[in-house]
C-alpha cells in the first residue's frame, strides 16, 4: 500500500514495484501520489514530435523516443507503442521514408513531412513549451525531507487515535494548529512580487 512514509523515506519505492522513473531529474511520484496523470502528448501532437525528432537527421525509434525525451527535459517518454504506428502512418502518408543508418532501419523526414512540419510548428513549440519551466524533481531530496514532516505529522494522528485522545478539545486544538499551518503553506505558494 502507498503511504507518505513510502515516498518521504524510500523514494525508489515505485521503482521497485514495476513503476518507472523517467528523465534524468528523477521519479514522478509525486504526480502519481496526487493522482495527476504524467505528462502526454496529444494524439495529433504525436506526429509532429515524430518528425521534429528527425527533421535534422535520420533517426531509428528508440532514438526518436530518446530525444523527445530530451527535449520535455525528461519529463515526457512516448512508448514504443505510440511511436511505432506513427511512424507507419507517416511512411504510408509519404512524410517519412525508411533509410539504412548504421546497419539499422531508421526514418528521415521527406520534403513532404517538412512541410507538414513546418505547418504545425506551433504545436510542436507549444508542446516543448510545457516543460520549460524547472521541475520541482530538481529538489527532490529537499522535497523528500519535506514529506517526512508530512508522515511524521500521519502518525502522530495515527498514534492519538490509536490512544483514544482525540476528544473534541484535542481535535480543536489541532485544527487551529492546521488552519496555521495551512495558511502558511498557501502563502509560501502564493505568486511573489
Amino acid at each position: 500500500m502507498f503511504t507518505a512514509h513510502a515516498w518521504a523515506v524510500h523514494p525508489g519505492f515505485w521503482a521497485t514495484r514495476g513503476h518507472t522513473c523517467h528523465g534524468p531529474r528523477g521519479p514522478r511520484w509525486w504526480s502519481e501520489a496526487m493522482g495527476a496523470s504524467p505528462p502526454r502528448a496529444e494524439r495529433g501532437e504525436v506526429r509532429y514530435l515524430v518528425l521534429s525528432a528527425i527533421v535534422d537527421q535520420p533517426r531509428h525509434g528508440y532514438e526518436i523516443i530518446q530525444t523527445i525525451e530530451e527535449r520535455s527535459r525528461g519529463q515526457y517518454r512516448p512508448s514504443p507503442g505510440v511511436i511505432y504506428p506513427t511512424l507507419q502512418m507517416l511512411e504510408e502518408l509519404g512524410h517519412v521514408s525508411v533509410v539504412e543508418a548504421e546497419g539499422r532501419k531508421s526514418y528521415a523526414i521527406t520534403e513532404a513531412g517538412r512541410r507538414d512540419l513546418e505547418a504545425n510548428e506551433d504545436a510542436v513549440r507549444d508542446f516543448y513549451d510545457r516543460f520549460e519551466e524547472e521541475p520541482w524533481e530538481r529538489y527532490a531530496e529537499d522535497f523528500g525531507e519535506m514529506m517526512k514532516r508530512v508522515g511524521r505529522l500521519l502518525r502522530a494522528f495515527k498514534r492519538g487515535s490509536r490512544r483514544g485522545h482525540m476528544s473534541p478539545e484535542v481535535m480543536t486544538k489541532i485544527r487551529e494548529a492546521l488552519d496555521e499551518a495551512l495558511a502558511k503553506i498557501e502563502r509560501a505558494f502564493a505568486p511573489r512580487g
